[in-house]
């Protein structure tokens, strides 16, 4: 029902589609950015640093 709305909503001119669109993109995009987060942060974390050789 939604995708027969959105593809009629397109045809007859309005941007209701595109609207729809970039919102299914925004919520796929949000784990993505959410764990490249978690990631970095990780990393940050438990990053071991050299230690140096004449200390």
């Amino acid at each position: 029902m939604c995708t027969l709305n959105a593809e009629n909503s397109t045809k007859e001119g309005n941007t209701q589609g595109k609207g729809l669109n970039d919102g299914i993109l925004f919520l796929l995009a949000m784990p993505f950015i959410i764990g490249a987060g978690v990631g970095i942060l990780w990393y940050k974390k438990f990053r071991v640093k050299p230690q140096s050789k004449f200390l």
